[in-house]
């Protein structure tokens, strides 16, 4: 599955200036198929089952003015999930790049109001 890179580095540019983010540093994306996602998963998190996105904040605390992160994507779920959603499989590469970052930036998505929250941002910039 191609993987419109500008696309994705321009929604990611947009949400870091939407989220107001004066941070300098970088973010690894990096795109793999269901398989490697589920071993990450399971090397770093103890759950052995495949997901859409993994998020790793690796900044420092003794650095606070320094983003650093890896965000691992599942562009096999992404297909697969198009398909379910009746989206597309760039849309959903998208939402999950973009979801993992809210992620890094503190978003969560544990109880009904951080998931509303999450969404509306998660819209905000994937469109």
């Amino acid at each position: 599955m191609p993987v419109r890179a500008e696309k994705i580095r321009k929604q990611v540019l947009k949400l870091l200036k939407g989220e107001k983010v004066k941070k300098t540093g970088w973010i690894n994306i990096c795109f793999v198929d269901n398989g490697r996602i589920s071993e990450f998963n399971s090397r770093f998190l103890g759950d052995k089952r495949s997901t859409d996105v993994l998020a790793f904040d690796l900044s420092e605390k003794k650095e606070p003015g320094v983003l650093r992160a890896d965000i691992i994507v599942s562009a096999q779920k992404a297909s697969e999930q198009s398909k379910s959603f009746k989206t597309t499989p760039d849309y959903e590469l998208s939402l999950y790049v973009i979801h993992g970052i809210l992620h890094i930036l503190g978003y969560d998505d544990h109880t009904g109001h951080d998931t509303a929250v999450m969404r509306r941002k998660e819209k905000e910039y994937v469109n």
